[in-house]
C-alpha cells in the first residue's frame, strides 16, 4: 500500500455509499393509500431521501422537507427548505410552522411519510408557549457546549419544543405516519434521532431536568420554567394516536461499519470493529484508540497487524475555549498526541455527513509524524487541544479532510490502519 490516506478515503465511501438513501429506501416503502400521500422531513440527509423516495414512489405525492444550509437536493414533487445548523434559525422556525401545516387536516385515509435524520433537532426550532426563537437558540448552544450524550441533548430539546418529541405525528393523526429513519444515535433509538417528531419515546421532563443539572447548563429562566411546568410533557409512546403508525430504520452506523470492513478485506487488509456506538469526551475517546493502535503497532495485540480498526458512535466536546474543530478533528488530535512518533499507524475520524462541526471539513488525518510536522509548522499539538482548536492544527499540516455533503448521516467514522 502506497497511499494510506487514499485507502482510509475509500473505507469512508464505502461506509457512505451502504447508507446512501438510493440504496435504501427502496426496500421500505409503505403501501398505497386511499387518499393522499405526503411527505414532510428533516435532517442533513432529508433531501436526499426526499430525491429518492420520488424515484422510487410509484404515485402521486406533495410535501416538505428542510435540511441544512448546501444540503440540498433537486426535487420535482417535494419541496425542499434550507436552514440553519447547528444553531437554529429563523428559516427553520418558518419551516417547523409549514411542516405542522403540511399534517393537519389529514384523514385516516391518507399517508403521511416521514424522512427523519440526524441534524432535524436544529433544523426544527419550534418553541413552546411563552418561548422564542431565541430560547431555543440558547437551549441548542448550552447543550453544545455542554458535553451531554445526544440521547440526553434530546431528552432536553422536545421539552421545549412543539414539533419533537412525536408531535409532528400527533398533529397528522388520524392518518397513518411511516417513518422512514437514519439513525446517527449510538444505540440507533429512532425516536431520539432529530429529537423524534414523529416517533414520541419515554423520556420525561425529570430526566430532562436531571441531565440540565448534571452538565451544569444554563439555560434562560423562562426555559427552566417552562420544563418545570407540566405543560412540557411530552406525548407518551402509549398515546393511541401513534397506534397505527409504522417506523423504519433503512440506514445505520452498524450498516455503515460492515461496509467500510467489507471495503477493507477487499483490498486484502484484516478489520475489527470494536463498536458503532461509543461515546464520551472526544479527547478521552481519542486517547483510548491511541493506546490500543500502539499496542498493536508494538506487540501485535489484541489484533495482529496489518489491521484496520474500525469504530462509530458520537463522542462530545466540552468547550474550554473558543477555538475552531469538532469531535472528529479533536478525536483525532488527541489520537495523534497519543500515537507521536510511532511508525505505520495512519487514521481517519470523519462526520458521515459531511461536516464536522461548523467548518467545512468532515474530519482530518493523522498519523505518527503529526505532531513533529505540527511542530515543524510552528504549532504545539497540546495547545491546540487545550483550546479547542484541532482544525486550526489540522489545517496547519494540510491534513483535513474535506469531501463535501454526503447526503446522508449515519453519525462518525474512525478508521485505523496499522501496517
Amino acid at each position: 500500500m502506497t497511499d494510506p490516506k487514499s485507502f482510509l478515503t475509500a473505507i469512508f465511501s464505502a461506509a457512505v455509499a451502504a447508507a446512501d438513501p438510493e440504496r435504501t429506501i427502496r426496500n421500505h416503502l409503505p403501501a398505497r393509500p386511499k387518499g393522499r400521500t405526503v411527505v414532510v422531513g428533516a435532517g442533513k440527509g432529508s433531501a436526499q431521501m426526499a430525491a429518492a423516495f420520488e424515484k422510487a414512489w410509484d404515485g402521486p405525492i406533495d410535501g416538505l422537507v428542510v435540511t441544512r444550509y448546501g444540503y440540498g437536493a433537486a426535487c420535482e414533487r417535494i419541496e425542499i427548505i434550507e436552514a440553519a445548523h447547528p444553531v437554529p434559525d429563523a428559516a427553520g422556525l418558518e419551516a417547523s410552522r409549514r411542516l405542522l401545516d403540511k399534517v393537519r387536516g389529514l384523514t385516516a385515509d391518507d399517508l403521511v411519510v416521514a424522512l427523519i435524520s440526524g441534524g432535524g433537532s436544529a433544523l426544527l426550532p419550534a418553541p413552546a408557549p411563552g418561548l422564542t426563537l431565541a430560547d431555543e437558540i440558547a437551549v441548542n448552544e448550552a447543550l453544545l457546549a455542554s458535553g451531554a450524550p445526544i440521547a440526553a441533548m434530546n431528552t432536553i430539546r422536545k421539552h421545549v419544543s412543539t414539533i419533537k418529541g412525536g408531535r409532528l405525528a400527533a398533529a397528522a393523526h388520524p392518518a397513518r405516519v411511516v417513518s422512514l429513519v437514519v439513525s446517527d444515535i449510538p444505540g440507533d433509538n429512532p425516536a431520539l434521532v432529530a429529537s423524534g417528531p414523529t416517533v414520541p419515546d419515554t423520556g420525561s421532563r425529570e430526566d430532562a431536568l436531571a441531565a440540565i443539572a448534571a452538565y451544569g447548563m444554563k439555560l434562560p429562566a423562562a426555559v427552566m420554567a417552562h420544563i418545570q411546568s407540566p405543560a412540557a410533557d411530552a406525548p407518551s409512546p402509549r398515546d393511541q394516536r401513534f397506534a397505527g403508525n409504522e417506523v423504519h430504520l433503512i440506514a445505520s452506523a452498524a450498516v455503515s461499519l460492515e461496509a467500510a470492513a467489507a471495503e477493507a478485506k477487499r483490498q486484502g487488509i484484516e478489520a475489527v470493529i470494536l463498536s458503532d456506538s461509543i461515546e464520551g469526551e472526544a479527547r478521552e475517546v481519542g486517547g483510548v484508540h491511541a493506546a490500543i493502535a500502539r499496542e498493536v503497532a508494538t506487540r501485535d495485540r489484541p489484533f495482529e497487524k496489518p489491521v484496520l480498526i474500525l469504530s462509530g458512535g458520537e463522542t462530545t466536546v466540552t468547550l474550554r475555549a473558543k477555538g475552531k474543530g469538532g469531535r472528529n478533528s479533536e478525536f483525532l488530535l488527541a489520537f495523534a498526541i497519543g500515537i507521536s512518533g510511532v511508525q505505520g499507524i495512519h487514521a481517519l475520524a470523519a462526520d458521515t455527513d459531511g461536516i464536522d462541526g461548523s467548518e467545512n471539513n468532515a474530519g482530518a488525518f493523522a498519523d505518527g509524524s503529526t505532531v513533529s510536522r505540527l511542530r515543524a509548522a510552528g504549532v504545539d499539538a497540546k495547545v491546540m487541544l487545550a483550546g479547542n482548536n484541532a482544525w486550526t492544527a489540522f489545517n496547519a499540516v494540510g491534513d483535513l479532510f474535506v469531501p463535501g455533503p454526503t447526503g446522508t448521516n449515519v453519525n462518525d467514522l474512525r478508521a485505523i490502519l496499522i501496517r
